[in-house]
């Protein structure tokens, strides 16, 4: 009897220390970490966060590349300083900001994650980034200009102004091709929910937390449930119309190259159009897996889901960025190698903010490249622009009172 009893007190050991191995896990706020045997994983969503850390800290260190050689942080460098040795310093500096912003970022996220119960929390490193990008940037800004004003790096220079009149006549044509998807996208939700509409539960979930539960519900009526198609809507009109005018915008062409830089802005301009025009359809197709959610009285929604394919958008964006950026830092050569005695104008007085906002009201042009970062800007000195502003202000409150 007592052997009996000593075997079943060691099975018993035995079966607990299994279970143990077999099935622990440590919730620490949002931040959760299951073991199974020897695995580790990290809860979906924190880790969702701070691969978005890492990917926005990624293409600010590459942000520089993506522009041309004469326009540094947004300061215009003639060529014969783009070797200037304040450059070449201030993009090691400015890139060792940006990296150890991001490593802290990242400490930051795990660290306020481990102790907050908010499912977010992870997210809060994102804008420790951003002001780390931005005082690397402004203190790059700073140092090249002191320079540039210091050595007087204009003086004796023939500057000019290169303009493509052949855009007026042969201008970049829309890909109107590549909006479909995105338009079959919205029409197929669309058609789905008044497919759907009759059986819709009469409760509908209006907003969904960060965790991807329902806070907010209202009974169902065409605006509650048709809230996804009015936004699929919205941000198609917004997109594609933006788009359009940009490829009605002025060409930044560079004096200096004249051709060649005509040459890329016309296969460039396109390629991002294409690009954004498939960021819309991506958007739409996020907002339908929203509405097939919704529409079934999902209480609770898959976030990661709705990211797969804003992720991919995105993507393609950037790397669309990435060979115009390449293509930009390449010299001409053969037939395009050109030597006009020009140079581009200085024209950085009217870049306000850091190089990010253009104010001229003596120039016609609407739309024009940005200076630092991937697609363009608005000269706040049109005033056509008032017009244009209240547009879009327009579209987004019909949506937001429609949805």
């Amino acid at each position: 009897m007592a052997g009996s009893a000593d075997d079943a007190a060691r099975r018993g050991g035995r079966a607990r220390r299994r279970r143990r191995r077999g099935a622990r896990h440590v919730s620490i706020g949002a931040l959760v970490v299951r073991r199974r045997g020897r695995g580790v994983g990290v809860n979906a969503l924190t880790a969702i966060q701070l691969a978005l850390v890492l990917a926005i800290g990624s293409l600010l260190w590459l942000m520089p590349a993506l522009i041309r050689p004469t326009l540094q942080f947004g300061v215009r460098i003639p060529p014969q300083r783009v070797d200037a040795p304040v450059i070449a310093r201030q993009l090691v500096t400015y890139r060792r900001w940006v990296l150890g912003a991001t490593v802290l970022a990242v400490v930051v996220g795990v660290l306020v994650a481990a102790v907050s119960d908010q499912p977010v929390a992870a997210s809060v490193g994102i804008p420790v980034l951003l002001v780390g990008g931005a005082v690397g940037y402004v203190r790059a800004r700073r140092a090249i200009q002191a320079v540039k004003a210091r050595e007087d790096w204009y003086r004796g220079l023939r500057q000019g102004v290169a303009v493509d009149t052949s855009l007026r006549t042969d201008p970049v044509r829309f890909p109107w091709s590549w909006a479909v998807p995105g338009l079959l996208i919205l029409v197929g939700t669309a058609v789905y929910g008044v497919l759907r509409y009759p059986h819709l539960p009469d409760t509908l979930a209006l907003h969904y937390n960060a965790a991807g539960v329902a806070d907010r519900t209202a009974a169902r009526s065409v605006a509650t449930a048709f809230g996804p198609v009015f936004t699929q809507a919205g941000l198609t009109v917004l997109i594609v119309g933006l788009m359009w005018l940009s490829l009605r915008a002025r060409a930044d062409l560079d004096a200096a190259a004249p051709v060649a830089s005509a040459r890329r802005h016309r296969e460039f301009a396109p390629r991002l159009a294409r690009a954004m025009l498939v960021l819309v359809a991506c958007l739409n197709l996020s907002m339908l897996v929203l509405a097939v959610q919704v529409w079934h009285g999902s209480a609770h929604i898959n976030s990661a889901l709705l990211l797969v394919p804003v992720v991919f958008g995105v993507a393609g964006l950037v790397a669309v960025a990435i060979r115009a950026g390449r293509a930009a830092r390449t010299p001409p050569g053969g037939e395009e190698a050109e030597d006009t005695g020009t140079v581009q104008r200085d024209d950085d007085r009217y870049w306000r903010g850091g190089g990010l906002v253009y104010v001229n009201p003596d120039d016609p042009a609407l739309m024009l490249p940005k200076r630092f970062g991937i697609g363009w800007t608005l000269n706040f000195g049109n005033p056509k622009l008032l017009l244009v502003l209240l547009g879009v202000v327009a579209v987004v409150l019909v949506v937001k009172v429609v949805a």
